[in-house]
């Protein structure tokens, strides 16, 4: 199973260090500008929604194996949750980082792109609570995806069916990453906040799973 998550976690890891290199070669405020240097009505409509995404409809999509009866996937997902909500809530209330709109206020030179409708936060900008949310859910997905594959495996060999699996693994990862980057286009988060929450969203599902995942699936020792 180790090899099937790898699909996931090594794109990733990959994406996290291209992260880091721009975080490095870019100042803070216009790296922020430059990641929102193309606004359009409909990417205003699109983010503005799709950031909604994880202040509650992803909570409801997780409690839909219990229908399955995988009562334990959904608290797997809690857990999870919980966990990095904690994290998160303890980091944001340490460092208080300003928002972006705050931080702008002090660069008059500077014009914050903003979309219409949006209510602005001023406070507790660092991390991302929604980025963290967005890659609980969608690493939770990665591990269940990769423990079915891996069951599965040895019934249904096939090249097309491995080429649909690393696939679905990058889509996932993308899905995060677009979560992700909808705060940074709404101009709630920068891109520092975004990277620590999905830090905390990869690593938190991978702890807890590493270490129950027994539990959580029943499963006999590998």
């Amino acid at each position: 199973m180790k090899r099937t998550f790898s699909v996931y976690a090594i794109a990733y890891i990959v994406l996290l260090l291209c992260v880091l290199g721009v975080l490095y070669a870019y100042p803070k405020l216009d790296l922020h500008l430059l990641l929102n240097s193309c606004h359009t009505s409909a990417q205003d409509v699109f983010f503005r929604y799709y950031s909604t995404l994880a202040e509650w409809p992803l909570y409801v999509v997780a409690l839909l194996p219990i229908l399955w009866k995988k009562t334990r996937v959904t608290g797997f997902y809690a857990l999870c949750e919980v966990t990095g909500g904690i994290v998160v809530q303890i980091l944001k209330h340490i460092f208080r980082a300003p928002r972006p709109v705050s931080v702008f206020e002090s660069h008059p030179d500077m014009v914050l792109p903003v979309v219409e409708g949006v209510r602005l936060h001023h406070h507790n900008s660092f991390p991302s609570g929604h980025a963290t949310t967005f890659f609980i859910f969608f690493t939770c997905c990665a591990l269940m995806l990769s423990y079915y594959y891996y069951i599965s495996r040895d019934r249904q060999k096939g090249l097309g069916r491995r080429t649909l699996f690393v696939c679905a693994s990058l889509s996932l990862l993308a899905l995060a990453a677009l979560g992700g980057y909808s705060r940074i286009y709404l101009s709630q988060h920068f891109l520092s906040d975004v990277c620590v929450g999905s830090i905390i969203g990869f690593v938190t599902p991978c702890l807890l799973f590493y270490f129950g995942k027994h539990r959580i699936l029943k499963l006999e020792k590998e």
